[in-house]
């Protein structure tokens, strides 16, 4: 939920959009210096086709696509690059857990963990695996699943990285399709695994990531025809006369990295070594030009997020290419701060449902501690924010007065924060670079294209855009007629965006049908998603058109365009909007915000005493909630047919535990349309 209207910051506003309002002199569309030139140019070689507009490219290098930085065409180079780049420095660090106590981070060079990552490699191989096999992971984040991939990459297997939220039917779809031999998991995991092994015919070894397993794992393991050894036992057996790799091409296949199936079963994007190092070198060349932050051995960044997910291991390969250092948190979320202050990250990378509770803590603190503290955070917040308009997100006195306390959340150092995986409200962006004096960046993508179609550029700190193409890929924009996008649309073009370049997959693993669904003749991948050109040639996401649906009087609706609306009312956590053709109009599932609800019922006659699941079933509070978001959707220019006409009032979030959430937050809406369908039918018929 965006975090503006969570907490009510001053007497007089009631969230930050009110004080960003108040606040801001009123100006001019600032224009700073990353705007003097275009941002993208069209390709002008290319002709002119009825329907789409032109191709275009990153300005910075218009004539030909990234495939390669330099001094690398495979991730096994990369990490060769690394190993010079880092001068022998840290790679990869852990926490310490004695006796129940968590101690300071430990950490291994470039050097030791190379030799590590030969050792296990060769250990494979004994094991019986051969080139271009598959190797799947199924664990959180740690310094054993890193080795792993980089043994791959050297001795040329195909990572298939698996989600340890997707759900066990979605594991075993996973494992059966790749007929996966051999996989790394924690033990934990491996006992999953290991209790579904009828269902799971080619699975034969289990690599256990940790030694904090029993001899009684190994002999049940036995019994059911599965080998289950130690992550060490392999690394060890691998150094005693070891086996040489054969290294891969930049042709050859990385990874098989699985969509989290909103819809369906997951699909298996193909990804190879170029897919990855094309978005390597565009970070790099851009960084060489001043375009984004030049990332250095001196950088440290938190892996925290999913390496199932391509967007960590994208982000894990440009560290590893300029021979930075790569902390772990300890595996639970709930202690991850601890963990960012321990480390102390120079990067952190998230996506915006983490930044906007982090935005939430903050305006609260504030909230709470009131009087000078307020007002200095006000005055102090005006002041940064004008220095926005000039492309500055330091100041001299306040960084120093008020907001090291703040970046102290972070651990203090950070100066890179990138957002991901999906769009992040401008507002946030802003309170980012004014609160942790960072540079913040947006990055669009999806996993088809290595997650790296656009991001913004340093400098560059106005919002509600998402940057100009990676260099190593180019965009067009091709009419969608029948949602009113076309590429005569004034001022700006609008169209489906689609892409094609050195970053875009393969193929779906094994589904050539569901390939040509998405990937036309001239190579251009569809994406789904609606966008527009700016005047100085950024990308802005307007909509979505795979999930949009029509209602019986002829209108299309996007519902999470309308969803996006309703989650920044103060008291919604959750919505899902939902539309059946057969209808002429919306109805929704709301999540309301606990201690917003909480909140607004103690101010309320007669709901004062009531606890927050009781609110959530109250006739009344239904009534109140529905003829607020009714109203508060006109006031964020909703169309009469875009508002519902009614809501279920529901206590259980939409989450990962009851897969109702994808592993990068997405709603599955097919499965909360099957939840909720019963509601669904009662909403349609109190209305009818």
């Amino acid at each position: 939920m965006d975090f503006r209207a969570n907490v009510k910051f001053i007497s007089t506003a009631s969230s930050i959009s009110d004080v960003f309002r108040m606040f801001t002199i009123q100006m001019a569309k600032p224009i700073n210096h990353a705007l003097i030139n275009p941002f993208s140019v069209e390709v002008s070689r290319v002709p002119s086709i009825p329907g789409e507009g032109k191709p275009r490219r990153n300005a910075v290098s218009p004539d030909k696509l990234i495939s390669f930085p330099p001094g690398a065409t495979t991730l096994y180079e990369n990490f060769l690059h690394g190993i010079r780049e880092s001068g022998g420095g840290n790679f990869l660090g852990h926490r310490q857990v004695i006796k129940g106590f968590v101690g300071p981070y430990v950490w291994e060079t470039y050097v030791e963990v190379q030799q590590r990552v030969e050792n296990f490699g060769s250990g494979l191989i004994k094991q019986g695996l051969k080139p271009k096999d598959i190797l799947g992971f199924f664990s959180k984040n740690n310094p054993e699943c890193v080795i792993g991939e980089l043994a791959g990459y050297q001795y040329n297997f195909i990572s298939v990285p698996i989600y340890d939220a997707l759900g066990v039917e979605a594991v075993k779809y996973v494992i059966n399709q790749t007929k996966m031999k051999y996989c790394l998991a924690t033990p934990s995991r491996a006992r999953i695994l290991l209790s579904v092994r009828k269902d799971l015919p080619t699975l034969k070894t289990i690599i256990v990531l940790s030694d904090d397993f029993e001899q009684e794992l190994i002999d049940y393991a036995a019994r059911i025809g599965v080998k289950v050894i130690n992550f060490l036992v392999v690394e060890r057996d691998g150094a005693t006369q070891p086996v040489e790799a054969i290294n891969p091409s930049p042709r050859d296949i990385a990874a098989i990295c699985y969509t989290s199936g909103a819809t369906g079963a997951p699909k298996g994007v193909v990804l190879t070594h170029m897919n990855f190092m094309s978005v390597v070198g565009s970070i790099h060349f851009l960084a060489e030009r001043g375009k984004t932050v030049n990332i250095t051995r001196d950088d440290v960044h938190m892996s925290y997020l999913s390496l199932a997910h391509v967007f960590e291991r994208m982000n894990e390969a440009v560290i590893v290419y300029n021979g930075g250092a790569i902390g772990f948190y300890q595996g639970d979320m709930p202690k991850l701060l601890d963990d960012i202050a321990e480390l102390k990250p120079t990067i952190f990378v998230s996506i915006p449902r983490m930044l906007n509770r982090i935005c939430d803590k903050i305006l609260a603190s504030v909230n709470v501690k009131g009087g000078i503290t307020r007002w200095m955070f006000n005055v102090a917040f005006n002041t940064k924010k004008v220095g926005l308009a000039k492309g500055d997100v330091s100041h001299r006195m306040w960084d120093r007065v008020l907001y090291g306390p703040i970046r102290a959340k972070l651990g203090g150092r950070v100066r890179i924060i990138l957002s991901g995986s999906a769009p992040i409200s401008s507002d946030v962006k802003d309170f980012l670079r004014i609160c942790f004096s960072a540079d913040v960046y947006e990055g669009y993508g999806q996993t088809e294209n290595t997650c790296a179609l656009t991001m913004t550029l340093c400098g560059d700190t106005s919002s509600g855009h998402v940057g100009p193409p990676q260099l190593c890929t180019e965009i067009k924009l091709v009419d969608v007629p029948e949602m009113n996008y076309t590429s005569n649309d004034e001022p700006y073009p609008r169209g489906e965006i689609c892409v094609r370049g050195r970053a875009l997959f393969k193929e779906y693993y094994k589904d050539p049908v569901k390939t040509a669904e998405v990937i036309d003749e001239g190579g251009w991948y569809h994406t789904g998603d609606v966008g527009m050109w700016d005047e100085v040639g950024r990308l802005i996401v307007v909509d979505r058109i795979r999930d949009f649906f029509k209602l019986s009087q002829g209108e299309y609706i996007s519902p999470e365009k309308i969803e996006q609306v309703y989650e920044k009312h103060e008291l919604v956590a959750q919505a899902f909007v939902h539309g059946d053709s057969l209808q002429a109009f919306l109805v929704a599932v709301i999540i309301p915000n606990r201690n917003a609800l909480l909140q607004w019922a103690r101010d309320y006659d007669g709901l004062c005493d009531y606890n927050y699941e009781f609110l959530c079933v109250h006739p009344q509070v239904k009534k109140y909630l529905l003829l607020t978001l009714i109203q508060f959707g006109k006031d964020n220019d909703l169309k009469g047919f875009e508002n519902v006409k009614n809501i279920h009032l529901s206590s259980e979030q939409f989450s990962l535990q009851n897969d109702l959430l994808t592993p990068t937050l997405k709603l599955k809406r097919y499965r909360v349309k099957t939840k909720y369908q019963r509601e669904i039918e009662a909403m349609y018929a109190e209305v009818s």
